[in-house]
C-alpha cells in the first residue's frame, strides 16, 4: 500500500480518531521512551563493563533527558514555523544511528554522548507529536488520544528498560540490547513515516520572529506555567523513584540482577491502564481533583516502597504508577488549553520543565541515597509532590 493511500485511510472521520493515525501516534511515544529509559535496568552491568563507579553510570539516564530539555523550546520554535510532520519523521529515522553507535561505545564517555545524542533528536517526535494532536483534533478527542498517546510512551519506557535487562542478562553483553532497541527503533521509524497523515489544521507563524514572540506570551500565561511546574514534579518523582529503587533492590537482601530490575518495571503497566482513562476524566471532570487523587495514590505507594517485602514494594512502585502517569495525561493535555497560539513552544517549554525535573531527579535525591537511604529519596518525592498539587490547585481553576 502507498503512503498516499495509507494517508487517505488515515483521514479524519467524524466523532472519532482515525486508527492508522492512532497507531503512527501511539508508535512514536513508544520510540520515544524505549531509547530514552533503555540504560536504567543495567547501570550495575556498565559500571562492570565499562570500568567505571556505578555512580557515574547515571548519567547515561541524565545525559538525554539534558539534551532533550536544552533541545525542545528550539524544536518548538521551528516546528510552529515549519509543521509538525516533517519533523516528527525526519527524527524517527534519524535516531537509528546514535542508537546502534551506542552498541559500539567502547567507554563511559562514548556511550554518554550517543545517549546525549538520541536527547537532541527525542524531542522532535515527543514535543511535536503533542502539538500534532492539539491542532488536528478537537479538544474533547485531543484530550481521549492524549491518553491513548500517553499509554504509548508508558509501554515504550517500560519496554526500554525490559527489553535490554532480559537481552543483556540472556546475552551477557549489554551492547546486544542495544542493537535490539535499534532494530525496534527502524520499524517504528517505518510504521510512522508510512502511517501519520499530513497535516491539515496547521497554521505557521510567521517567521522566527513570530515563532520568538510567543514565549513572553507562554512565560506570562499563569496557567502554563502551573503546568510546567506540573510536569517537572511528574519526571522528578518519576526518576527519582526508579533510579534509586533500583540501588535497594540490588543490594541485600534482594540481590536483583539486570533482568529482574528490568522487569520490576511491569509496575508502568498501571500506568498504561490509567493514563487512556485520565484522559478521558480529565475532559469530563474537575482536573484539580483528578490531580488530588493521583497525588494521593503516589503519597500511599510512597509509603509502601518503605517497608521490607518485595511484594509490598511492588504493589508500592505499581501505585505510584497509577498516580504519576495520568498526572502527566492530565497535564500534557491542558497544554492545547491553556496556550494562546504557537501549542508546539508552549509544548517545547513543557517538556523542557519535565526534563530538567528529571535531570534533577537524578541528582538531589542522590545526596539523600547517600545520607539516608531509599527512606530520603522517598521523602524529598513526596515534598515534590505537594508542591505539584500546590501548582496545578491553583493554576488549573480556570479550566
Amino acid at each position: 500500500m502507498s503512503s498516499q493511500s495509507l494517508s487517505a485511510a488515515s483521514e479524519p472521520t467524524s466523532g472519532g480518531i482515525p486508527r492508522t493515525t492512532a497507531l503512527a501516534l501511539v508508535v512514536a511515544g513508544y520510540v520515544t521512551f524505549v531509547n530514552m529509559w533503555c540504560t536504567q535496568a543495567i547501570l550495575p552491568v556498565l559500571a562492570q563493563s565499562l570500568h567505571v563507579s556505578p555512580a557515574l553510570t547515571g548519567y547515561t539516564v541524565t545525559a538525554p533527558l539534558i539534551a532533550t530539555a536544552a533541545m525542545a523550546p528550539l524544536i518548538g520554535m521551528l516546528s510552529d514555523r515549519f509543521g509538525r510532520r516533517v519533523f516528527i519523521r525526519g527524527a524517527a529515522l534519524l535516531l537509528i544511528i546514535p542508537t546502534l553507535l551506542a552498541a559500539t561505545a567502547s567507554s563511559l564517555p562514548m556511550l554518554i554522548a550517543c545517549r546525549f545524542l538520541q536527547g537532541l533528536l527525542l524531542p522532535f517526535i515527543f514535543t511535536v507529536t503533542i502539538a500534532y494532536i492539539s491542532d488536528e483534533m478537537s479538544p474533547a478527542n485531543a484530550m481521549k488520544m492524549v491518553g491513548i498517546y500517553t499509554s504509548g510512551t508508558i509501554t515504550g519506557g517500560f519496554s526500554g528498560r525490559l527489553i535490554v535487562g532480559f537481552v543483556t542478562a540472556l546475552t551477557h553483553n549489554w551492547r546486544i540490547g542495544f542493537l535490539v532497541i535499534g532494530l525496534i527503533t527502524l520499524v517504528a521509524a517505518l510504521i510512522i513515516t508510512f502511517l501519520l497523515p499530513r497535516e491539515a489544521r496547521f497554521k505557521p507563524t510567521t517567521g522566527v520572529a513570530g515563532a520568538l514572540a510567543s514565549f513572553p506570551n507562554h512565560l506570562s500565561n499563569k496557567r502554563l506555567l502551573g503546568t510546567y511546574a506540573v510536569g517537572f514534579g511528574v519526571l522528578f518523582s518519576l526518576v527519582s523513584v526508579f533510579t534509586f529503587i533500583n540501588f535497594r533492590l540490588a543490594e541485600a537482601p534482594y540481590h536483583m540482577g539486570p533482568a529482574a530490575l528490568g522487569a520490576i518495571f511491569v509496575v508502568y503497566l498501571g500506568g498504561v491502564a490509567a493514563s487512556p482513562v485520565a484522559g478521558r476524566l480529565g475532559a469530563k471532570m474537575n482536573r484539580q481533583w483528578l490531580m488530588a487523587g493521583c497525588t494521593g495514590l503516589i503519597l500511599l505507594g510512597l509509603a509502601l516502597t518503605l517497608a521490607s517485602p518485595l511484594w509490598m514494594i511492588a504493589l508500592g512502585l505499581l501505585l505510584i504508577c497509577f498516580g504519576v502517569f495520568p498526572q502527566q495525561t492530565l497535564a500534557t493535555g491542558f497544554i492545547g488549553i491553556a496556550a494562546r497560539g504557537a501549542k508546539s513552544t508552549a509544548v517545547g517549554l513543557y517538556v523542557t520543565a519535565y526534563y530538567i525535573g528529571g535531570s534533577f531527579g537524578g541528582i538531589i535525591p542522590a545526596a539523600a541515597w547517600h545520607s539516608a537511604g531509599w527512606i530520603g529519596c522517598a521523602a524529598i518525592t513526596a515534598l515534590v509532590q505537594l508542591l505539584m498539587l500546590g501548582f496545578a490547585w491553583k493554576s488549573w481553576k480556570t479550566a
